[in-house]
């Protein structure tokens, strides 16, 4: 890679504060917040809104939409006579 031209690449700390949930991985956005991690060293960390831990897709708690309903309120409405 050329010098100078590509941002730092570094390990970060991603924390969902509402899941009680975080990881670390490398990224090239940058923290003044920083967390001791489990293995005793200090990166920056960024708080996320939603994670694999906290969205409904991934923890089960998608809600299930009544499509067969809508389907047939639509065909009743303008539906094929």
């Amino acid at each position: 890679m050329k010098k100078g031209v590509h941002p730092d690449y570094h390990p970060v700390v991603f924390r969902d504060p509402g899941a009680d949930f975080a990881f670390l991985t490398r990224s090239t956005i940058t923290s003044d917040k920083t967390v001791l991690w489990v293995d005793g060293n200090t990166y920056p960390v960024v708080d996320v809104d939603v994670s694999s831990a906290s969205h409904p897709f991934y923890t089960g708690r998608s809600r299930v939409l009544d499509t067969a309903g809508r389907v047939e309120r639509f065909n009743q409405r303008y539906g094929r006579n």
